[in-house]
C-alpha cells in the first residue's frame, strides 16, 4: 500500500529554556493509503498539536510533514490554504458548521470556495449514507448533537480529500450516538477511497481503528 501521509523528525516547542514544553518531540509516523489510524494519548500529550501539524493547520518548530510527495510546510501560505482544501477534510469536536447556512449549503461550501462544480449525485449520496437526505434545508441549531456531527463528515467528505482528519469528532456526543457516527464515518471513508485519522481519548474508538498510535509527552510510545 502507498504511504500517502508521513512526518520527518516532526517537532513543536513552546517556551524557552526551563519554560520549554515540547508539545510535539521528534515524531515520525507512516500512514498508508486507506488506512484508519486512531492515535491515543491522555489529554496534554499533544496528539491535537500533532493531529493541526499533519493538517498544516499549525506550523512546526522543525521538521517535515508530507502528503503524497508533497513537503506541506514548502508551500506558500496560499498555496496551503488551497492544497488543504483540495486534500484534507477536517472534523472538529464543536463541529464547525456556519449557522446561518443549512445543511446542504455547509456541505457544498467547501467546493464553493475552490470555486469546483458541486457533484451533487455524490453529495446526495454521502447524504443517504450518513441519513440526512430529510434535514437538507435544516439550520444547524435545529439538528441534535449527533446530527450536527454527521453534517461535519459529510462536508468533510464531499470534496473528496484524500486524507481525513478528525479531532475528538465523538467528543460533544452521547456514547451510543458517537460509536454510532464513528461508524459511519468509518464506513463512508471505505466506501469513497479514504484515509482516516481520528484523535480520541476513547478506548472504544480507538479499537475500531485499523492501527492505533500511542502519544506521551510528544513522543509516539506505541
Amino acid at each position: 500500500m502507498d504511504t500517502i501521509l508521513r512526518t520527518d523528525n516532526l517537532c513543536k516547542f513552546y517556551g524557552e529554556g526551563e519554560n520549554e514544553v515540547r508539545a510535539i518531540d521528534n515524531t515520525n509516523i507512516t500512514i498508508r493509503k486507506g488506512e484508519f489510524v486512531a492515535i491515543v494519548g491522555k489529554s496534554g500529550s499533544g496528539k491535537s498539536t500533532l493531529l493541526h501539524m499533519l493538517g498544516g493547520l499549525d506550523i512546526p518548530t522543525s521538521g517535515r510533514v508530507f502528503i503524497g510527495d508533497k513537503d506541506i510546510f514548502s508551500l506558500k501560505e496560499e498555496e496551503m490554504a488551497v492544497f488543504r482544501r483540495r486534500k484534507i477534510g477536517f472534523i472538529f469536536q464543536a463541529f464547525n458548521l456556519v449557522s446561518s447556512l443549512n445543511v446542504w449549503e455547509n456541505i457544498v461550501l467547501p467546493a464553493g470556495l475552490d470555486e469546483k462544480q458541486v457533484d451533487e449525485e455524490f453529495v446526495n449520496d454521502i447524504l443517504n449514507t450518513l441519513q440526512l437526505e430529510n434535514k437538507i434545508k435544516n439550520l444547524p441549531n435545529t439538528l441534535s448533537g449527533g446530527q450536527q456531527q454527521r453534517v461535519a463528515i459529510a462536508r468533510a467528505i464531499a470534496s473528496k480529500p484524500d486524507i481525513i482528519l478528525a479531532d475528538e469528532p465523538t467528543g460533544n456526543l452521547d456514547s451510543k450516538t458517537g460509536d454510532e457516527v464513528i461508524s459511519l464515518l468509518k464506513m463512508s471513508a471505505k466506501k469513497y477511497g479514504q484515509t482516516l485519522v481520528v484523535i480520541t481519548h476513547n478506548e472504544e474508538i480507538a479499537q475500531m481503528a485499523d492501527r492505533m498510535i500511542v502519544i506521551e509527552d510528544g513522543k509516539v510510545v506505541a
